[in-house]
């Protein structure tokens, strides 16, 4: 199996820029200041399924907005369900109160359960007084690669990828992305960002996604109907899937804004061909890791110059990390010997100069 990640390209490696708003230095979510994430990959066995035993093609990932984040030291955020056949953990409670208050994990479905469980235990373990916690565990399917019933995330995953966690601006089959497929290619983790001018001040608004959505001959890239080009030939229906689509800030946006920014991630879903099929999971979660009560909350809501300039960063972020979740994964052999291919990024860069 190949492992290169690395070695494949992103989208603006190959020349080409999604929107107009200039990126952060890394141009990924952890160009937010304080912010990290860190990824355990599981990889273990070949061929036929054996429950509970593999093939494992699996992971978590952990994004921890800020280093001191606690039921202690919440932050704004909000949830838009764009469609919501899915099994995430805690948006009840984000919704309800507009905050969040652990970091956000990632892995497969039928992991949520133990993984929730898990980063509950790594809070109270910091915080032993705590009688209640919300915490927040989002998903994507993996089981056409992964012994997915396995349920092989456990507790030393979990804590490992959180004490891991730094500026890793990793992508493709990393962490929880190691199992998932997108537009008939393999996929994974993607992340982008940009520069937003608000007055005097700059901020950054990032993106991670896992993705693990789309038909194959759907895929567009930079408004070209790659996938239809790609798929000539080799067109079959593709399961649905699901994305989780993560935003974050460090403007003082309160939930009213970030639920505003949140709904614009499915914009920049429907840029790559995405439709949010009957079967898929499609969520977006937004936050700042800027505290409600740590300062006064700029006026940004009610300004629509402003507000319009963090709707247009998300589109563009949540796009171009969609792109990037493609080209940075390589080819996968799983469970039963299925297979992933990696998306040609010869014939797609070939295909985006003409």
């Amino acid at each position: 199996m190949d492992n290169s990640n690395q070695n494949r390209p992103r989208l603006r490696d190959m020349g080409v820029k999604i929107g107009v708003m200039p990126t952060g230095e890394s141009n990924s979510i952890c160009d937010l200041p304080g912010l990290k994430v860190g990824h355990v990959t599981l990889i273990k066995g070949d061929g036929a399924l054996i429950r509970g035993e593999g093939p494992v093609r699996t992971g978590v990932t952990a994004i921890v907005p800020v280093d001191d984040m606690s039921p202690y030291n919440k932050l704004p955020a909000a949830v838009d369900v764009i469609n919501g056949f899915g099994k995430s953990v805690g948006l009840m409670q984000i919704t309800e109160l507009g905050e969040i208050e652990t970091p956000i994990l990632l892995t497969n479905t039928l992991n949520v359960g133990k993984v929730s469980q898990h980063l509950v235990e790594w809070v109270t373990e910091r915080h032993p007084k705590v009688m209640s916690v919300n915490p927040v565990v989002m998903e994507c399917n993996d089981g056409s690669l992964n012994d997915v019933q396995g349920m092989h995330v456990g507790r030393e995953h979990v804590f490992d990828a959180l004490k891991r966690a730094g500026k890793d601006t990793s992508e493709g089959c990393v962490g929880a992305g190691m199992g998932m497929r997108s537009f008939g290619f393999k996929s994974g983790i993607g992340t982008a960002s940009r520069k937003v001018k608000c007055d005097e001040k700059t901020y950054t608004l990032g993106a991670i996604v896992l993705n693990n959505m789309g038909g194959t001959g759907d895929l567009r890239i930079d408004g070209v109907p790659i996938g239809k080009i790609l798929a000539e030939g080799r067109w079959k229906d593709e399961p649905p899937g699901s994305i989780i689509m993560i935003i974050g800030t460090d403007a003082p946006l309160i939930p009213l804004g970030l639920r505003r920014v949140a709904r614009r991630a499915s914009f920049g879903l429907a840029r790559t061909g995405g439709m949010a099929s009957h079967g898929s999971g499609d969520i977006a979660l937004a936050f700042s890791t800027t505290p409600l009560m740590s300062a006064p909350v700029e006026d940004i809501k009610n300004a629509a110059g402003r507000i319009n300039d963090f709707f247009r960063a998300c589109i563009e972020s949540v796009e171009e990390a969609i792109v990037n979740s493609l080209l940075r994964a390589h080819r996968v052999v799983g469970r039963d010997g299925n297979t992933a291919d990696a998306i040609p990024v010869d014939i797609v860069a070939d295909l985006l100069r003409k």
